[in-house]
């Protein structure tokens, strides 16, 4: 891991995500009676609960509006979506007054050109490998993984490490 990106991380008290693209695969499944489907990667989701249960906030800032999502976001003990956002930035100035947090202790992870005004504001801004190119150039970080497949669990285990949490979370599992 780059020393830059290093410092950045260990600042990181709080993580904001996108959900259509980064915590799924940006696919929207609709029935025959309009119920909405997503799928959602369950190693994304361990690695979120593993970032809370040391201390990394996770809040969830989407443009769309799904209950899906409420439903997720309660599995994961996510307490702060904020859904049906059109302007991003605004609802994030929000998020750090609440929080009482500067911009360089948040990071967020997003993958199309709506996420740009707060990944410019971000102490550490990440793209996932399979969002717009534009955005890609905006970022501090481009996942190796694609959004719903493993994106999210990488910056979790980025943070962790940065962080010097990760040998605990190792020892843990019983990790080598």
């Amino acid at each position: 891991m780059k020393k830059s990106i290093q410092e950045k991380l260990k600042k990181i008290k709080l993580l904001i995500l996108d959900v259509d693209g980064v915590m799924t695969d940006g696919s929207i499944i609709i029935d025959d009676e309009g119920h909405e489907l997503k799928s959602f990667n369950v190693r994304d989701g361990h690695g979120i609960k593993i970032l809370q249960r040391y201390g990394v906030k996770v809040v969830i800032l989407t443009g769309r509006k799904s209950k899906v999502v409420e439903y997720r976001a309660k599995d994961l003990e996510i307490e702060d979506v904020y859904q049906g956002t059109l302007n991003k930035k605004e609802v994030f100035e929000k998020i750090l007054d609440k929080r009482k947090l500067s911009a360089d202790k948040v990071a967020y992870i997003g993958d199309d050109i709506v996420d740009i005004p707060v990944l410019k504001r971000v102490g550490f801004s990440v793209a996932v490998d399979d969002a717009l190119d534009i955005v890609k150039k905006s970022v501090d970080y481009v996942t190796k993984n694609s959004g719903g497949h493993g994106a999210v669990r990488e910056v979790c285990e980025m943070i962790l490490q940065a962080q010097r949490k990760w040998s605990e979370v190792a020892a843990g599992y019983e990790i080598d």
